[in-house]
């Protein structure tokens, strides 16, 4: 799977995205694959919709973090945990998560 057109990250960038892909796939961690499917993702969920045109769907990425840190702000009756409010990642574990999720 390639998460950007060569040449377009710096090397550092891309070891973040990466770090973010390692976090989301995770199934003790982020978890992602248990309710979204992912490109690259083994055994996905399709509780929540699939993480796809994510720059599209979230052209702000703070809302995508915000999306992630809590997502019952935007909708009290989510199903996705609020991984910031409550502890479930750090707040670089999920600043490395949307990076990832930002590259789909």
């Amino acid at each position: 799977m390639s998460l950007a057109p060569i040449g377009s990250v710096s090397a550092e960038e891309a070891s973040v995205i990466e770090q973010g892909k390692q976090i989301a796939f995770d199934r003790k961690k982020g978890n992602c694959l248990a309710c979204h499917q992912v490109e690259g993702g083994d055994l996905a969920g399709n509780i929540g919709p699939p993480l796809i045109a994510m720059k599209a769907r979230f052209p702000d990425k703070s809302k995508l973090r915000a999306q992630i840190w809590d997502s019952t702000k935007m909708n009290p009756n989510s199903m996705m945990p609020p991984f910031g409010r409550h502890d479930i990642l750090s707040e670089d574990e999920i600043d490395k998560v949307v990076e990832f999720i930002y590259t789909l």
